[in-house]
């Protein structure tokens, strides 16, 4: 027999992936973007940039990236960012460098962005980006999420509605598109999309040298 390679068929060297999770607000994103972090060591959060100040108990590099206007306008000038945006007077974006850096040591992230965000991110790395799109089973189950929440006026739930509907309208520019009717069921989805994912064979890098061994 030759000798083994040095890593099992099972472990081989991938790049890592950008998985995106979008939907309307009430349609359940938060909720499966915290169950898929808890049951994936393998799969972090992106952590983005801001240039708005700590909130208590917010850790700088853990929650966000906290850096200065100036600093981000440098960013920005530095084509630093795969996406940013204003947002209530402070500036977020996504920083280039260090995703790009992990991604290459096999690193996944998952990002809890809307359709602009996911718009400005593939086209800026087309390769490492899954898009996934979460819609409500109704838009009158919808309206119950959103109603169900208790905190906010009819005429905040009236705005979310019409905000939902816009989001809603950009579904055909995701990969995969989940009906959310049983979170377990459309988490188990989430989950199979991402396990297919990593398998794609571009994505395994450590591929070709283990062909080549295999063929002597």
């Amino acid at each position: 027999m030759g000798e083994r390679t040095n890593q099992s068929a099972d472990t081989l060297q991938r790049r890592g992936l950008m998985f995106i999770l979008s939907s309307p607000s009430g349609a359940g994103k938060t909720t499966l973007s915290r169950m898929l972090l808890e049951a994936d060591p393998a799969i972090k959060l992106s952590v983005s940039a801001t240039t708005r100040p700590p909130r208590p108990g917010e850790i700088d590099g853990v929650h966000y990236h906290f850096v200065s206007p100036e600093r981000f306008q440098e960013m920005i000038e530095a084509d630093d960012f795969y996406e940013w945006a204003e947002v209530f007077g402070h500036r977020y974006g996504t920083p280039k460098g260090m995703i790009r850096a992990a991604l290459k040591e096999g690193q996944d992230f998952l990002f809890d962005i809307d359709w602009q965000g996911t718009q400005q991110l593939y086209q800026k790395d087309q390769q490492d980006v899954v898009r996934v799109f979460i819609l409500p089973p109704s838009i009158e189950e919808l309206h119950r999420r959103l109603r169900a929440r208790a905190t906010d006026s009819e005429e905040v739930i009236a705005a979310r509605m019409e905000r939902a509907r816009a989001e809603i309208s950009h579904w055909d520019g995701y990969d995969y598109v989940i009906i959310n009717d049983d979170v377990e069921v459309c988490f188990a989805k989430v989950r199979a999309i991402l396990e297919a994912e990593r398998m794609k064979r571009q994505r395994q890098t450590g591929l070709i040298p283990f062909v080549r061994h295999l063929m002597g």
